[in-house]
């Protein structure tokens, strides 16, 4: 009962209606297909550090099926739009948290989890940041609590570097290698896909409650 009561805030925002969640799938994915593709990864990937829902990596595989051989290249994209965006949630945080930060943990229903960032970010800055940055864990409530909770700059933008490299780095090579199969599986098998996700999320949040 007390591990469901401590779930509870982390689900209201993990279980979004699948309805909403392919809708945001698909106008994502609709960038892949337009000149502005690279410009909208980099945007996504900036914007999901700091306050959007949907992870670049869904972009990040379609452009990467279309164009396999630059596949280091979208990851290269993801990772700055990424980390940059981690700097922008770290000021938000620091100077701006009343007015903009708190609505988006209150919007996300994230406040037990950034509390609990606090507490990690007292036992390892680094490697809570590098968790985050490399795991499905929402990672705007680390760089929004890395300003907040004053942890140093440098930390975050090193940990972050390393972190998101790795996910979006292995992505893309995955996909480089596997190709339009993984597409079309997420496309066939998209609600199973998402029950997946949600997985690794609730994964995620457990790893912050017990290593707090």
């Amino acid at each position: 009962m007390r591990l469901s009561q401590n779930l509870s805030p982390f689900l209201r925002i993990i279980l979004i209606p699948s309805k909403i969640m392919r809708k945001l799938y698909d106008w994502t994915i609709h960038w892949s297909k337009t000149k502005y593709a690279s410009y909208s990864l980099f945007l996504l990937a900036f914007a999901e550090s700091s306050f959007f829902p949907i992870p670049p990596d869904v972009l990040l595989l379609a452009m990467t099926v279309a164009h396999r051989f630059k596949w280091w290249f979208f990851a290269l994209i993801s990772t700055l739009g990424s980390v940059l965006g981690g700097i922008a949630g770290y000021f938000i945080g620091l100077f701006f948290f009343q007015a903009i930060g708190q609505p988006i943990v209150d919007f996300y229903h994230l406040q037990t989890a950034f509390d609990q960032v606090g507490v990690l970010y007292k036992e390892n800055a680094f490697l809570a940041v590098f968790t985050a940055a490399f795991t499905p864990i929402p990672y705007k409530v680390f760089t929004i609590g890395g300003g907040f909770f004053q942890i140093p700059l440098e930390q975050l933008i090193i940990a972050s570097l390393f972190g998101r490299a790795a996910r979006f780095f292995a992505v893309a090579g995955a996909i480089r290698i596997f190709g339009r199969r993984i597409s079309n599986a997420i496309e066939k098998y998209f609600d199973i896909a998402s029950l997946i996700f949600m997985a690794f999320l609730i994964g995620g949040f457990l790893i912050i409650k017990f290593l707090s």
